[in-house]
């Protein structure tokens, strides 16, 4: 296989695990495995997601194992999670209001999921990033009618991490989901205002109501406008002086694909405005069929 045969190959079996089986590694088989063979437990659990996903090391699985699985896979330490300063300064009730509920969540010890951007190697290799937690984790999330559409996680914190970095001055933002990035911008003292913009009224009140009222200081700087993320940015945006304008307003790269080409549209309305998309090298990586 070529190096884009690979990449198809070997992000169709990430996928097909973590739909299909993502607790399926077994924690103390990979403290087994890592204890007797004296190598890390990150490599462990490598092997034996190679071995599920039918890797044959000893012929030619031996390349996709060293290029894509040992680079993939990462233990994430739960004190990134409880060290953070979102996570540190909010607490989540579970309320339900017209199909919209803010609910906790559990990765169980040793359950895979997405943790970060896929990374672009130089050799065009694409390759995704799996983490884990040794110990089971709760996080908060926002579900429409059963399905989860918002959550602040590893995946989350690291990607929109780009984002804060870069927001400063006038910040707008499409999307507010759990208020994430709006309370991290916020934080900065480079950062003046932060505008979101959200069409679910259910989601506007329900974040007023019992999250806002915990950014204390922040929430000064935060406006919220119930309206239509493209409607906005076609008819509001070009008079709003923005300095920067992040886009967060799809679940992932299937459905994120044709929004962010949408918006990337309304980019000439606000020319002096800095762009950033969530996730956006892995939508990108989708678009060119990886």
């Amino acid at each position: 296989m070529n190096i884009k045969e690979q990449n198809l190959y070997v992000m169709s079996l990430m996928s097909k695990f973590l739909n299909d089986a993502p607790t399926c590694i077994d924690g103390e088989a990979v403290q087994e495995l890592s204890s007797v063979c004296g190598i890390s437990i990150e490599a462990a659990y490598s092997y034996l997601l190679a071995a599920y996903c039918g890797i044959d090391l000893e012929c030619d699985g031996r390349e996709l194992f060293s290029e894509y699985f040992l680079e993939s896979i990462r233990q994430i330490d739960d004190a990134e999670l409880k060290n953070n300063a979102y996570y540190k300064s909010i607490s989540f009730p579970n309320v339900k209001r017209g199909g919209i509920e803010f609910r906790q969540c559990k990765f169980k010890p040793f359950e895979a999921f997405v943790s970060d951007d896929t990374i672009m190697r130089h050799d065009g290799r694409i390759i995704p990033q799996i983490g884990f937690f040794a110990n089971e984790v709760q996080y908060p999330s926002i579900q429409e009618d059963g399905r989860i559409w918002m959550t602040v996680t590893p995946l989350e914190i690291n990607t929109i991490q780009p984002a804060i970095d870069s927001a400063h001055g006038h910040v707008l933002a499409y999307g507010l989901g759990l208020g994430y990035f709006a309370y991290m911008a916020a934080r900065k003292a480079s950062v003046e205002t932060v505008t979101i913009v959200e069409l679910n009224e259910n989601v506007i009140d329900m974040f007023n109501e019992y999250l806002l009222p915990q950014f204390h200081e922040c929430s000064k700087k935060i406006t919220i406008i119930h309206a239509n993320a493209f409607m906005y940015a076609k008819n509001e945006m070009p008079n709003g002086n923005f300095d920067f304008v992040f886009t967060d307003l799809w679940h992932d790269v299937y459905d994120g694909e044709p929004l962010y080409l949408k918006m990337k549209e309304f980019e000439v309305y606000s020319p002096n405005s800095k762009f950033m998309y969530w996730i956006e090298k892995s939508i990108l990586c989708h678009m060119n069929g990886f």
